[in-house]
């Protein structure tokens, strides 16, 4: 396994190709990175500070070790930037720029270049034409994406640098232990990535973009050991013909064909979603929720809801444990004479909490239950705060069953829901969300 940690933990950061310049990568960079706990260095010829840091002609003029050296500076350069960091003996290498291997022969000649340098100086190198890494839980920010997302259980590593920066701009409750732009792959691969994060404590779940494999049979055998013990999620790009020549222009990769990638994902043990959407919604599920054999019930005050909950339970293969003669005798005593008495559990519009509570403790503890769906819809008597707390407490009471809640609407909603996620209980919007979240919770 590679070692990466004066990449995610880098005690000094050269910044190289430093600027002031308002909305530029270099000033980007800099800022991002005195955010951090590490010492940052700027490296900038024509300046004598930026930012109100001592500025160094070169990497080679800074006093003492640099675990970590970003470049900044146009492609042509790089070689030369390249060199002077494996002469300072710099611990690792983040090559942001762009105009390599994805843009041409000449690009490739480049490439070439400046990987036979840092090879021969044994540095790891990430990109080029890469966003760089993010590691929330120790503050660094080693990329220009637009702000640090909270930490979490997800290791998220990406072909693109645009995804991480729209996913880490959105308003979803996602927690990361680590975000990586791989770029073109030129020395540190996805593969090398996915090995650090099979290992690393804090992650619980790998989630990847990827549009091509540079390295098909060893991505194959570290996904088999690593998704036995972490679960792997995967979204494919460039599965047709037609988009090719657009996946080869972006990072210099070559997608292949979409069924090899496909039966590759399945004898890895790798998990392939449709949408970021789903690779999301499975990935804060995993990160947050146990793993569970099929086998789950749904509790909703709101029949509709319920009726496609099922309906999209059918669609992914999760079974619905049907409910006990003698649990049903017990939800007679407090249940609305109209309800449903089967599985979804209906408890009809007008449910106060206490429904909720004797709803949810039944059916979770029943032997053949192994996760439940609640879902609440708004209606002027919901009690989306106290329902909430109960969803809580029924997670605390039983540890090892999966819950996963939709609380659907607003404001009314928008109340549990705050309380539902501050908890590590997976909310979502939509019942075929929170339903694919459940699949994705079955071993």
């Amino acid at each position: 396994m590679r070692d990466l940690k004066k990449i995610f933990n880098p005690k000094s950061i050269a910044i190289i190709g430093a600027k002031d310049k308002e909305n530029s990568v270099g000033s980007g960079l800099m800022k991002n990175a005195l955010k951090g706990k590490s010492r940052v260095y700027a490296v900038n010829p024509n300046r004598e500070k930026i930012l109100g840091i001592k500025c160094f002609p070169s990497v080679k003029s800074i006093p003492g070790f640099v675990d970590l050296a970003i470049i900044a500076v146009p492609a042509s350069i790089v070689p030369l930037v390249v060199k002077e960091c494996s002469e300072k003996k710099v611990g690792a290498m983040i090559i942001v720029s762009a105009g390599f291997s994805e843009n041409g022969s000449r690009g490739k000649i480049l490439q070439k270049r400046i990987i036979e340098i840092a090879k021969r100086a044994g540095i790891p190198l990430l990109g080029p034409n890469c966003l760089g890494v993010l590691g929330p839980k120790n503050g660094l920010n080693a990329s220009f994406a637009p702000s640090l997302p909270k930490p979490g259980g997800i290791a998220f590593i990406s072909q693109s640098g645009a995804i991480i920066d729209s996913l880490i701009d959105c308003n979803e409750n996602y927690g990361f232990s680590g975000l990586v732009s791989y770029g073109n792959e030129a020395d540190l691969s996805l593969t090398d990535f996915i090995e650090w994060f099979g290992f690393d404590k804090e992650t619980k779940v790998i989630a990847l973009y990827l549009e091509g494999i540079l390295e098909g049979r060893r991505f194959m055998e570290v996904c088999k050991r690593v998704s036995k013990n972490k679960p792997i999620l995967v979204i494919k790009a460039g599965k047709s013909k037609q988009v090719q020549n657009a996946v080869s222009t972006h990072t210099g990769s070559l997608a292949g064909n979409y069924q090899i990638y496909q039966a590759a994902f399945k004898q890895s043990g790798v998990h392939e979603a449709e949408t970021l959407e789903e690779l999301f919604d499975v990935a804060k599920a995993l990160s947050w929720q146990p793993r569970i054999k099929n086998g789950i019930a749904i509790i909703t005050n709101g029949g509709g809801c319920g009726v496609l909950g099922a309906d999209y339970c059918q669609e992914l293969g999760v079974k619905l444990s049907k409910i006990t003669e003698e649990n049903l005798r017990k939800l007679d005593k407090v249940m609305h004479p109209a309800f449903s008495r089967s599985n979804p559990l209906d408890i009809i519009g007008d449910a106060l909490s206490y429904r909720y509570k004797a709803g949810i403790d039944t059916l979770l503890s029943q032997r053949n239950v192994n996760g439940i769906l609640v879902i609440q819809t708004s209606q002027i008597m919901t009690e989306s705060e106290k329902n909430a707390k109960i969803v809580i407490e029924a997670s605390k009471k039983y540890p090892r069953k999966a819950i996963v809640a939709c609380f659907m609407g607003g404001k009314i909603a928008g109340l549990g829901i705050n309380i539902l996620e501050k908890n590590y209980i997976p909310n979502y919007s939509d019942p075929k969300r929170a339903v694919r979240a459940l699949k994705g919770l079955i071993k």
